[in-house]
């Protein structure tokens, strides 16, 4: 059974993983950083790395040189890798377009290859140079590790639920051991180094070694906090700015992972009303209010005993992530029908014995990351009690999945104060952000983007459309509110008037 229930739980892992898909010490401000000038030359593009997989796309990589520490700009530097997919109509390139998938902690440098695959249009990949990167600390950009191994009991970025304060005291211990790894295996001292607003500025280190005098953004996800980083420290060089799905601010703290409870409760109804629609088929419930409480007799059964592999957390975990978009439905609808009926796949037959002792975990780079990111970015609560009252908070507020997301994370153990004070939203500068947000959201509800819209003030507008899941543009829903409404201001630069709703 133990080595079902792990199986399951790498399940779950590489689901969220595939799918989900923070120098000085004054505030950072609109102020230009040390060492962003023009470099001499250009980056010597070539072939991208082997792993970089684009059948869609012919992309070209090549690295940019830049400080390790900004403070510090003449000192250590490491190279963070660039993909560029090159306009097809040079006579009709306005400038490059710079992305970010989310995370953080997933490669970039593919990501133009998913877009066209999506469905991005003629008139923006026309438009611009699109530019791909892994950020600092990921993958071909001086990837970080805290030696995660595939026999930890870790489940990624969000805690597991938290039945009880003894859970969350359980799970203390767990990310305390996280946070501990951590440090131990930054033997060259680039953890710290890895947050938000360094990534902002190793964007504009990429925009000068491209000749560009601004950089356009499209951003998913974590993605957004990354572009209100970048169109708040470097105003003048941020031309058009898409920011699709959006935490909320220029960094992911506590609030904003316990917001993942706020959308979780807001998706769920979508989900169910699915799933009634479709009893004869799954069994799960002919209304709405079935299928919810058949979410509970299942979490709760197998919170008491496993199976095939899926304990009550891990079940919480995969139907959070089945919600991040309506084309997972089916797949979440059956894996609840398997469990409800004892009908679950048996294990596959075993494979040859591993070599002794623990093998590197495949997610490794990418939790790395996240963590580093999420704990250098903002101090957090180191108060265990906090969160025990956080968590019984939202138990009850959120009960889908508050009382995972209000659990302890390691960055209540992280062993370095953040270098510097995250980025504030500057609301002086160009209107130039576009705010792209479904109206439900799982991981970044439509709170986050109301947030992040008043503190634009009027550098921004706001697209809400009146859909179900984690991320709008291109290939991800079907309205043509929200995809012309995109494409035009990217393309041509008319940021609407007024706020849109795309019903």
């Amino acid at each position: 059974m133990r080595r079902r229930r792990n199986l399951g739980r790498a399940t779950a892992l590489a689901v969220l993983v595939g799918l989900v898909g923070a120098a000085i010490a004054t505030p950072v401000g609109a102020q230009e950083p040390p060492g962003s000038e023009e470099p001499a030359t250009g980056p010597a593009w070539g072939p991208c790395p082997a792993d970089v997989v684009a059948p869609q796309v012919v992309l070209q990589c090549a690295p940019v040189p830049v400080p390790l520490d900004y403070s510090d700009p003449d000192g250590e530097q490491i190279q963070i890798m660039v993909s560029r997919l090159a306009s097809p109509k040079p006579e009709k390139r306005r400038g490059v377009l710079m992305l970010n998938q989310g995370g953080p902690g997933g490669s970039g440098l593919a990501f133009a290859n998913d877009l066209v695959k999506r469905g991005l249009p003629a008139g923006v990949q026309e438009s611009y140079d699109i530019i791909g990167f892994d950020t600092r600390g990921v993958g071909h950009s001086a990837p970080v590790s805290c030696g995660f191994t595939t026999d930890q009991d870790y489940l990624g970025n969000i805690p597991p639920y938290a039945a009880d304060e003894a859970a969350v005291l359980e799970q203390a211990e767990i990310a305390k051991e996280v946070a501990r790894r951590c440090t131990a295996h930054d033997e060259n001292g680039h953890l710290r180094h890895v947050s938000t607003a360094n990534v902002a500025r190793d964007m504009d280190r990429i925009r000068a070694a491209l000749g560009e005098e601004k950089a356009s953004f499209l951003g998913f996800s974590y993605g957004s906090a990354l572009g209100a980083a970048y169109a708040s420290l470097f105003p003048d060089r941020a031309d058009r700015v898409v920011l699709d799905s959006n935490v909320g601010d220029t960094h992911l703290d506590q609030d904003g992972i316990r917001r993942y409870a706020l959308g979780a409760e807001q998706t769920f109804p979508d989900f169910a009303r699915w799933a009634a629609a479709r009893h004869e088929t799954y069994g799960l419930g002919a209304t709405p209010e079935e299928v919810r409480a058949t979410y509970f007799t299942l979490a709760e059964r197998l919170g008491r005993e496993a199976s095939g592999g899926v304990d009550g957390r891990v079940f919480r975990l995969a139907t959070f992530v089945g919600l991040y978009g309506p084309t997972l439905y089916g797949r979440t609808a059956a894996t609840w029908q398997s469990l409800l009926t004892g009908d679950t796949t048996p294990p596959p037959a075993p494979a040859p014995a591993p070599a002794p002792g623990p093998s590197p975990s495949p997610s490794d780079n990418a939790f790395s990351a996240f963590i580093a990111t999420t704990c250098n970015d903002v101090e957090w609560p180191r108060d265990v009690a906090s969160y025990q009252r956080a968590v019984a908070e939202d138990r009850k507020r959120f009960p889908v999945f508050g009382a995972a997301s209000a659990n302890v994370l390691p960055c209540a153990f992280w062993p370095h104060e953040p270098i510097e004070p995250p980025v504030e939203v500057l609301d002086k500068g160009p209107a130039n952000v576009l705010l792209v947000q479904n109206r439900h959201d799982p991981v970044t509800p439509l709170r986050g983007a109301e947030l992040l819209d008043e503190k634009f003030g009027d550098r921004s507008r706001l697209l809400v459309e009146n859909g179900s899941g984690h991320g709008v543009y291109v290939g991800t829903g079907d309205s043509p509110c929200a995809l012309n409404t995109t494409t035009t201001f990217l393309v041509g630069g008319q940021l609407p008037q007024e706020d849109v709703f795309c019903d």
